[in-house]
C-alpha cells in the first residue's frame, strides 16, 4: 500500500479511532505479523492493552481495515509524559560543569528530567533546550526560575543552579471530565457523530499541542557544553522515516537505541492527573524511563530527529525537531 494512501486514510478516520474505548493514539506504521514488522505500510491505533473482541462493544472495535488500509493494534500501556521513576544510569545524575546533552536538569520545583542540548536563538544566544514539563514545571513556572544541574531529585540545590527559564512553549491541557449531564450528552451525541468521524471528547477545539519544549539560558557560557554524553556532537537535523535508527541518551537510562515506528502521531498523554493531546509526533521503540524526558533523539549521523517527551513500558513519543524548533525560534 502507498504511503500516501495510508496517510490519508489515517487523516480520514483518526477522529472516530480515537473515539473508541481503550485507543491512545493514531500513527501510520508498518503492519506486524507473527511478531515481525513487514514492509506493508498500515495504520498503527495504539490502545492501553489488548482485550478479545467478544468483550468489545461492537463499535468499539478496530476494523481490520479502513478504505482498503489494513489496521494494526498495538498495545502500549499508559502513555504518559515520563514520571520520575528508577536510576539506572548513575553517570548521568551527578553535578558536570560543564554540563553536556544527556545529565540531569529541572526546574527547582520538578524532580528531574533531561538535559536536551545546547542549542541557539535566533539571535545567536546559547540556551539549554528540554521539555515544559522539566524546565517549565508543565506551565507553571515564570520566566527567570531558577533550573538546577543535577535536578532537585539528584541532589540539586540552589546553588547547582545553572540556567533561568527563558521560554517555554505552554502545553493546551484537555477539559476537566464532564459532569453527569455531560456524559449523558456525551454518549447521546457521541453515537450519532462517531459514523462521521467525530466525538465529543475530542471534537476540533485548538487545544492540541505539537510540542512540549523550554528553553533555559546558562548564568555563563562555560556551566554547559555543546555535546550530549555518550553522544557527542550533534550534526544538524533529519526528518525521521519508518524504520530510521536513532539513539538517545537520557538521565535515567543513559544511551539507548532503536527505531522509529510510527509517523504522523496523534496521541493522548497523561500528565498526572491531567492529559493533552499530541499531533504530529514520532513513535519508536527505544528504551526510555523517568526522567529521560528532555533527552534529543537523534540518527545514526548525530543527526537530530526529535525530543522525547512522552511514553510507555514499550513506546517512546517524540516531539518532531522541526516542530521544536520553529515554535522557539532555535537553530542547532
Amino acid at each position: 500500500m502507498a504511503l500516501e494512501a495510508v496517510r490519508a486514510a489515517k487523516a480520514a478516520h483518526e477522529g472516530n479511532l480515537l473515539e473508541r474505548e481503550n485507543v491512545l493514539g493514531v500513527a501510520v506504521g508498518r503492519k506486524v505479523v507473527g511478531g515481525r514488522e513487514t514492509e506493508e505500510a498500515c495504520i498503527v491505533v495504539y490502545v492501553d492493552h489488548k482485550e478479545p473482541e467478544r468483550a468489545l462493544r461492537g463499535r468499539d472495535l478496530v476494523p481490520r481495515t479502513l478504505d482498503g488500509v489494513r489496521t494494526d493494534v498495538v498495545a502500549t500501556g499508559p502513555l504518559r509524559a515520563l514520571p520520575l521513576l528508577e536510576t539506572l544510569a548513575v553517570s548521568h545524575t551527578a553535578r558536570v560543569r560543564p554540563a553536556p546533552g544527556g545529565v540531569s536538569i529541572a526546574h527547582e520545583k520538578v524532580t528531574a528530567g533531561t538535559l536536551g542540548v545546547l542549542a541557539h536563538r535566533t539571535s545567536g544566544e546559547a540556551v539549554i533546550l528540554s521539555n515544559n514539563h522539566v524546565l517549565a514545571n508543565s506551565n507553571a513556572a515564570e520566566k527567570g526560575d531558577a533550573i538546577l544541574q543535577p535536578g532537585p531529585y539528584d541532589g540539586g540545590r540552589p546553588q547547582d543552579a545553572i540556567a533561568r527559564l527563558a521560554d517555554f512553549v505552554p502545553v493546551a491541557f484537555n477539559e476537566r471530565e464532564p459532569d453527569g449531564l455531560g456524559r449523558l450528552l456525551e454518549r447521546a451525541l457521541g453515537a450519532l457523530l462517531a459514523p462521521v468521524g467525530l466525538g465529543l471528547r475530542r471534537l476540533p477545539s485548538g487545544k492540541t499541542n505539537l510540542v512540549d519544549a523550554a528553553i533555559a539560558t546558562p548564568l555563563a557560557p562555560d556551566l554547559v557544553a555543546p555535546e550530549i554524553l555518550e553522544v557527542g556532537a550533534v550534526a544538524g537535523t533529519a526528518a525521521a522515516a519508518l524504520g530510521t535508527r536513532v539513539k538517545k541518551s537520557g538521565r535515567t537510562t543513559g544511551l539507548t537505541r532503536g527505531k522509529v515506528t510510527g509517523l504522523e502521531a496523534t496521541v493522548e498523554v497523561d500528565y498526572g492527573g491531567k492529559s493533552a493531546v499530541f499531533r504530529g509526533q514520532i513513535v519508536s521503540d527505544i528504551l526510555s524511563r523517568g526522567g529521560d524526558s528532555g533527552s534529543l533523539v537523534v540518527d545514526e549521523g548525530n543527526h537530530a530527529v526529535g525530543l522525547l517527551f512522552a511514553g510507555s513500558e514499550t513506546t517512546t513519543i517524540l516531539n518532531p525537531i522541526d516542530a521544536v524548533l520553529a515554535a522557539l525560534r532555535l537553530r542547532l
